[in-house]
Parts: structure tokens; sequence; C-alpha cells
């Protein structure tokens, strides 16, 4: 029995061993080829060590000089871009969508259930489906190659999560707590902001995370509808590194390596409240 145990323990720790070479080789092998040079790259076996390890694509993105390419050129403004675009969803998408999440909790009205189920059921959708009307109506707009544009766009997108998400969350807090704030004589609205809401601090962490993420990834939207640098974001700045002719693989992965840290830093950072908001809105209480 006691080697029974000790052999699936041991296949425990290899699977997790495993499950962990999985998720970190393709980031280490990214962060080792934008510090290699492209001989190195295009070598055969591939050097898992650079043995003339360069800084040189990290010092084209930050201080740009002549005969750069034009995608490290601009890539500092796609960043600054995203966290406007990325940051604006964000924050309108936490806003709205906490406040929609309350009334499908707390209100009752008609179809409640079947509402909110068909917002879910939006992202069903392919992107693909839509592409043609969403460019029509932002053409007409004149919103082409603009930061608004995006927004507008990221936030179709991302307000059926946080629906979702703070949904559960608020179904696990007692009414209670608001039938006592409103029998002291405050209204739905300030019981919502000064009770629910403090309350709902791991939960709208763990929101505005995914949120801030869904809106940072987002490749297709934003290859479709920009052109230039005033608009352009992250993912589409890093495809630039493949021209016709040549592709500039240190050049792609230095920026890859420069677009993962946001995420990765916000996922560090509120590890904690990330878990906890997730798994309180798992469960009715």
């Amino acid at each position: 029995m006691f080697n029974q145990r000790k052999f699936v323990k041991v296949l425990l720790y290899l699977a997790m061993v495993l499950v962990a070479i999985a998720i970190f080789a393709p980031f280490y092998w990214l962060i080792i080829s934008s510090i290699s040079t492209m001989s190195e790259l295009l070598c055969t076996p591939p050097h898992w060590i650079p043995k003339h390890p360069t800084f040189d694509n990290y010092l084209n993105i930050f201080f740009p000089k002549t005969g750069v390419a034009k995608a490290a050129k601009i890539f500092m403004y796609t960043v600054r871009n995203s966290l406007i675009i990325a940051g604006g969803v964000t924050v309108i998408s936490l806003i709205l969508g906490s406040l929609a999440a309350y009334a499908f909790v707390r209100l009752v009205f008609p179809m409640r259930k079947q509402i909110l189920i068909s917002i879910l059921a939006t992202r069903m959708l392919p992107a693909i489906s839509t592409m043609i009307p969403l460019y029509i109506i932002v053409t007409k707009f004149n919103l082409i190659d603009t930061k608004i544009s995006l927004i507008i766009l990221y936030f179709t997108f991302t307000i059926p999560y946080v629906i979702w998400i703070m949904t559960g969350f608020f179904r696990t807090i007692p009414s209670e707590l608001e039938d006592a704030a409103r029998i002291d004589g405050c209204s739905r609205l300030g019981s919502f902001l000064r009770i629910i809401l403090p309350l709902s601090t791991p939960g709208l962490i763990a929101t505005t995370v995914i949120a801030f993420m869904l809106a940072w990834d987002e490749f297709f939207f934003a290859l479709i509808f920009t052109n230039t640098p005033n608009a352009k974001t992250v993912p589409v700045a890093i495809t630039e590194f493949a021209g016709r002719h040549l592709i500039d693989y240190g050049g792609m992965c230095t920026g890859g390596v420069l677009a993962s840290i946001p995420p990765v830093l916000l996922a560090l950072i509120f590890y904690r409240f990330i878990v906890r908001g997730l798994t309180a809105g798992a469960v009715k209480g």
C-alpha cells in the first residue's frame, strides 16, 4: 500500500514537471530568441543558451536609430496605444458590467435568465461573421484607424465576460446586508456603492485583470481596423517584424517579451485576488 502511494506521488510530481515544462519552455525560448543573433537562431541544432547574447533588439526598440526597421521604431507607440485602449475598455466594461450584473442578481424582471444567457451566447459567434457589418458601421462614422473604434469594438466582447463573472460573485453576497442599509436610509445605488462593491473587491480585481488581458491580446479587430501607428496595437506591431523578403525573428521575439510583461505583472501582483474572485463566484453562498 505504501509503495503504491509512493508510486502515485511520483507520477503526480512527474506530471507536474511535464506540465511546467510545457508552459514555461515556449516563454524561455521567446526570451532566449530575443537576445540571440540571427545566425544563432537559424543554426541547426538550435542553441538553448546563446553563445553571444546581445541586447541590440531591445535597444532598437527603446532607442531606435537610423536604419532600424519600421516595426521597431513604432513599437513603443503601439505599446502606448494598447495601454490606452485596454485601460479604457477595462474601466468602461467594469463600470457598466458591474451595474448590469447587479441588476441581473437583485432586480426581478421578465426573461431575466434568458437575457443573461443570450449575452454570453453572443460570444459564440465567430468574429469573422461580424466583420463586414462592423466595418461598414465604423466607416460610416469615420472611426477607421482610431483608438475610439477599437475601444468600442473590444467592449462588445469583454462586457459579456464581466457580466457573467460579476453576476456569479454578487450572488454570494447576502441580500440582507443591502436590506439593512436600505432600512437605514441608503438608496439602492448607495447600497451598491457602499456595501456591494467593497465586499466584491476580489471579484472586481479578477474581472479587471481578465478584461485587460482580453483587450490587450486582441489581434483580429486591430489588424482590420487600423492602418497607421496612430491606433495600431502591440499584437499587430509584432507581426510587422515579418516582411516580404525577411523575417526579423529576434525583433519579433523581443516584441513578444515586452508585450507579455503587463499581463504577467498583473497576474503576479493580483494572483491571490484573482483566485479568490474566481472561486468565490463559482459557488452560490
